[in-house]
Order: structure tokens, then C-alpha cells, then sequence
């Protein structure tokens, strides 16, 4: 008689449990409104900038770095948020965030919580995730064709998810 080992989550023939499975499937979904939702907070931020919309003050046309900031906001949340070329849409708001974490926020102090730059870190790090992930479900690039791999269309069809 042999010893059958399994890994959290399966049974010993390695078929998933329910909640996994369930889990698994609903992961696309998951990621899109993930997707969804950072990229309307994240083009509100720049709409806010921009136009002085939802009690924000706008910035003067042309001013560094901040004027140029809200178009990156309002044009890559607007991307991000109906998934049209969400990969490169995020790489771009993952940077610009990168740069106002570091050139505004950091030198104040190290932490974020000190220095007033938690949400400059968090859309970073927010974005550099959707780079990885991709748009999720519910994406425009999906309408076109555009946007996801043979591989990533084939581990969909197969119900196989993104490894973390």
C-alpha cells in the first residue's frame, strides 16, 4: 500500500474541491473588476486634476510635473477601465505613480504613511500588477482580438488559473 500525497485544496485523486474550483473560475471576473474599479478611481484622480471635477482644483494647462500627471491619470484610468491596451495603459500609470511616490512624496519621508504617498503607492503597485495579469474578463480588447496570448486564451478555455 502506497501513502497518496496531496497538496491544500485537492483530494487524493487531485481533483479540486468545490471552493477552489468555484474560486478558479471566478478569478477572470475577479480580476476585471479589480481592473474596473482602480481605473475609475484612478481617471476621477485625473478628472479631479484636470477640470477641478469632484471638489478637486484644477491645475493650470502645461504645468510640471502635475498637469502632465492628470492627463496620464485621466487617459490610462479611462484605458485601464474599459480595457483597451490594459497591459501598456497600466505599465504607464504603474510609472507615472513610481515617479510621484519618489520626486514628491518620499523625500518628505521614507513611509508612506509619514509622507502622504499611500495612494502613490498603492495605484503603483496597483498597475504593476495589471501589467502581469492582464485586463481580466470584461475587457474591450477581448471584442478585438487584441491583448491576450494564444497560452492565456487556452488556460481560459482549460479553466486553468494564473499561478500567483
Amino acid at each position: 500500500m502506497t501513502a497518496q500525497s496531496t497538496t491544500p485544496g485537492t483530494t487524493p485523486n487531485t481533483t479540486p474541491t468545490s471552493l477552489t474550483a468555484r474560486l478558479n473560475h471566478a478569478q477572470p471576473y475577479a480580476l476585471g473588476l479589480f481592473r474596473i474599479v482602480v481605473g475609475l478611481l484612478f481617471a476621477c484622480h485625473g478628472a479631479s486634476s484636470l477640470f477641478g471635477l469632484l471638489g478637486g482644483t484644477s491645475i493650470p494647462a502645461g504645468t510640471w510635473p502635475g498637469w502632465y500627471a492628470a492627463v496620464i491619470q485621466l487617459g490610462a484610468g479611462v484605458l485601464v477601465l474599459a480595457g483597451l491596451g490594459t497591459r501598456s495603459a497600466a505599465f504607464l500609470a504603474s510609472g507615472s505613480m513610481a515617479y510621484a511616490y519618489f520626486k514628491v512624496h518620499q523625500p518628505e519621508s521614507l513611509f508612506p504613511i509619514q509622507n502622504g504617498g499611500e495612494s502613490s503607492a498603492m495605484f503603483c503597485w496597483a498597475f504593476l500588477l495589471l501589467v502581469f495579469t492582464g485586463p481580466g474578463a470584461l475587457a474591450l480588447d477581448r471584442l478585438f482580438g487584441a491583448g491576450e496570448t494564444t497560452d492565456a486564451k487556452a488556460r481560459e478555455e482549460r479553466g486553468t488559473p494564473v499561478a500567483a
